[in-house]
């Protein structure tokens, strides 16, 4: 399965592609955006880098990737909901972890929850998935807050096991990873329960 096109009230939502690289730099030269990723704006050498890494990601597991959201007035971010990777997320099938980056115009205007929940809804009942989670830093209310509108619940907070040579202000407060399962999902929206796919990584 390759990734659709999800739109949502207000967001179309196409996967990423190599003519959507100027929209990524903009994104990501941006010091507030960046704030609790890198701690810094990205160069445009690490920018081209992050965006071979993140159109792979689509490789990984069909169907998942990264999407990049456009209002009728033009370019929104992007979200991602992808194969877990890394320390602190296990390999598990039928899991997945959605994040999202935004324009520092776009914030506060309800584009970050809409397109997750949507990407929520693809994932439970497009993929069959399980479990979907987000992590952050815990000091990023922000996130939170939008993880918290999607739907998802606090789950835990930990200290990340990755090593970084230059980690961002607030990591030494640790992470935060809030989740939500496709029963719970179900039961809010009173949906069809779809068959569950025997493995995602097949």
């Amino acid at each position: 399965m390759t990734q659709p096109t999800l739109r949502t009230q207000r967001l179309t939502l196409v996967p990423l592609a190599d003519e959507h690289l100027e929209l990524e730099t903009e994104l990501d030269s941006d010091p507030e955006v960046m704030r609790y990723l890198t701690g810094r704006a990205l160069t445009r050498a690490e920018v081209e880098r992050a965006h071979h890494r993140r159109r792979a990601a689509a490789h990984k597991v069909p169907g998942l990737g990264f999407w990049v959201g456009f209002a009728e007035d033009g370019f929104v971010g992007w979200w991602i909901l992808q194969p877990p990777h890394g320390p602190d997320q296990p390999n598990i099938t039928g899991e997945a972890d959605l994040g999202y980056r935004l324009l520092r115009r776009r914030w506060r205007c309800g584009y970050a929850s809409e397109g997750a929940k949507e990407l929520i809804r693809y994932g439970f009942t497009d993929l069959g998935l399980n479990r979907i989670f987000a992590q952050t830093m815990a000091v990023n209310t922000a996130s939170r807050a939008t993880m918290a509108a999607a739907g998802l619940s606090f789950v835990r907070a930990f200290i990340s096991a990755g090593t970084y040579d230059d980690p961002a202000p607030g990591a030494e407060q640790g992470e935060v990873e809030y989740d939500i399962t496709r029963a719970t999902w179900q039961q809010r929206h009173n949906a069809t329960p779809s068959p569950q796919i025997p493995s995602l990584t097949d």
